[in-house]
């Protein structure tokens, strides 16, 4: 199965984001993760673009969007995307989901806008501020060595795709779930000037992030719109803690394990999680 994905830029308050659009129908906002960029739905648009209309931005900083110094906290990152899809193209009501860090930012995006989001999908992620610990007692250890200032800057300064492949050939069910050729598109943008920095500023974000989202969920409560929440059973998968963490903080929570899979979910399992968002939405629309 193909689809005709097209490129956009568009030029909002405070960045450039560039992003893909394919398909008709029922508008869905894909969100990538870390260390990725909307390229990591390449396989995944394909299977919805025949019932769907997709929209996945880069995030700030990340792929072929514009890298500002600051504002990398998911409140101001999810601003971003609404400006893009509300703002820009008019979006009113959507699914949206997201994965890795893509995961926090529609989480951001749907406590701070729960009338456009039709239904809520995250993939492999904790959510900070659910009341857990997101780097899971440093079993992810490269969480505080990414939040930690100034020394993975001078340590992976032209080492960039180092960083990038020991993490695709340990997150992964197996070392080789990315490929070549999609390494590369990855290699391209994070060793582009700024791009690391950005990748950085992510998980440096994180202790703004838990106070954010405790803040909005002590102040509206849990999300009320359906929610998927789905994280892989192998290897650095996140299990069932996707679906812990969400259920923490949305009332209608359904989801649980991708078989077979670690964290890279839309290239290692992409029939498997076109299939759950398929299954997912047509239940919502449904109502």
């Amino acid at each position: 199965m193909t689809a005709d994905i097209q490129h956009h830029f568009a030029d909002l308050s405070e960045v450039t984001l560039h992003y893909l659009t394919a398909g008709e129908g029922d508008p869905v906002v894909l969100l990538h993760g870390v260390p990725q960029s909307s390229h990591e739905w390449q396989r995944i648009i394909p299977l919805l673009a025949d019932r769907y209309s997709i929209v996945a931005p880069d995030l700030r900083g990340l792929g072929d969007s514009s890298r500002p110094a600051t504002g990398y906290d998911k409140r101001t990152v999810a601003a971003d995307i609404w400006e893009l899809v509300h703002g820009k193209l008019g979006l009113e009501r959507f699914f949206l989901v997201g994965h890795d860090w893509g995961g926090p930012v529609a989480f951001a995006l749907a406590a701070q806008h729960p009338e456009a989001v039709r239904g809520l999908a995250i993939l492999d992620v904790a959510i900070p501020g659910d009341g857990a610990e997101m780097s899971q007692g440093g079993r992810r250890w490269h969480h505080p060595f990414f939040r930690t200032l100034d020394l993975p800057e001078a340590l992976c300064a032209g080492r960039e795709h180092m960083v990038i492949d020991w993490l695709f050939d340990n997150y992964g069910r197996r070392p080789n779930v990315i490929p070549p050729e999609d390494r590369a598109e990855y290699h391209r943008t994070y060793s582009r000037l700024g791009g690391f920095r950005a990748l950085l500023a992510y998980y440096r974000a994180f202790p703004q992030d838990a106070r954010d989202n405790a803040e909005i969920v002590a102040r509206n409560g849990k999300l009320k719109m359906p929610v998927l929440a789905l994280g892989g059973d192998s290897s650095f998968g996140r299990g069932m803690e996707t679906y812990e963490s969400l259920s923490r903080l949305a009332e209608d929570v359904t989801g649980g394990l991708i078989p077979d899979c670690g964290h890279w979910v839309a290239e290692e399992a992409p029939d498997f999680i076109a299939d759950q968002l398929r299954t997912f939405f047509a239940k919502i629309a449904a109502k």
